[in-house]
């Protein structure tokens, strides 16, 4: 699935079995439409991601920025106090592009997460055909 938003808080880095690292985020997904009436309307949807691959990306992933992810969604089972079963989606991230960031992304470059992850997002203008 692939899903494009704006993060809803600044990503957290949690440590999962002992030595295993998650980023949790949740991305905002808003949709615009009219109504039969021609009313403007729109409505957000809100998914909670995990991410296992890189704990330094946590950094880049503040709260507005806006993302690309991809991955996959699984159900997560939990118990509330009452004993009641419950389940919440979960996608696991596989992919995350950064399409804008704010506040600390923006003040410093991506190097950090370039040399952690062999990837980088930056382009040199000089590879542009035009």
């Amino acid at each position: 699935m692939l899903f494009t938003g704006r993060l809803t808080a600044n990503a957290e880095v949690a440590t999962v079995k002992g030595d295993k690292k998650v980023t949790n985020f949740t991305v905002a997904l808003n949709q615009r439409y009219k109504t039969k009436a021609g009313e403007k309307r729109e409505r957000s949807a809100f998914i909670d991601c995990a991410y296992w691959v890189n704990p330094g990306l946590a950094d880049y992933l503040t709260k507005g920025a806006i993302v690309e992810i991809s991955g996959w969604v699984d159900a997560q089972p939990w118990t509330n106090r009452k004993g009641e079963n419950h389940a919440r989606l979960i996608c696991n991230v596989d992919t995350i592009k950064l399409f804008s960031a704010i506040n600390k992304a923006e003040a410093q470059p991506a190097e950090p997460a370039k040399a952690a992850t062999g990837q980088t997002n930056q382009r040199d203008d000089d590879d542009l055909p035009f």
